[in-house]
Parts: structure tokens; sequence; C-alpha cells
């Protein structure tokens, strides 16, 4: 798995635990307790941290797909050098076991 892929899992993983978080909060809004209240005020501010490190995640993946992107075009036979060598040492490990 590419780091792009697992970064987008990731972000969808992320997404969807925030989304969940927030369902419980507001089918929690109307229960009573100070100690109910604290843990629902700890809660609210553990999604929005989640989701300023999701957009931050999406970010940063973003720039660097852009920056291998311009990288490979700018050199292009090196870049195939390097992808045959990577595959190259892969199957040779693989072939071992």
């Amino acid at each position: 798995m590419t780091i792009s892929k697992a970064n987008e899992r990731v972000v969808a993983d992320l997404k969807l635990l925030v989304r969940d978080t927030e369902e419980l909060l507001k089918a929690t809004a109307g229960e009573a307790g100070e100690k109910f209240k604290e843990v629902r005020n700890r809660v609210a501010k553990a999604v929005e941290s989640a989701k300023e490190t999701c957009e931050d995640l999406q970010e940063s993946t973003i720039k660097g797909a852009k920056a291998v992107d311009e990288t490979v075009r700018s050199h292009p036979y090196e870049s195939i050098g390097i992808a045959f060598g990577v595959g190259l040492l892969v199957g040779v490990l693989v072939s071992r076991r």
C-alpha cells in the first residue's frame, strides 16, 4: 500500500469517526449532569482537533503527490531507472521466501 493510499484511508476513517461522534454529541445534547457536560466538552474539542488533523493530512498528501509528479516529469529517465531498481529488489526479496 502506498503512502498516499494509506493517508486516504486514514482521512476517510477520521471523517467517519468525526461524523459518528458529532451524531453522538447531538443525540446526547439533552442529557443532564455536570460530569456528562464536561465529557461532552472534551469530546467536542477532540472532534475539532481530529478535523484539523484530517485537513492537515489531506493538504500534506496533496503537496507530496504534486512534488513527486513534478520530480518525475522533470527527470523521467531517472524515475524509470529507480522504479526498475526498486522492482528488481522487491522481486529478489520476494523470490527468496
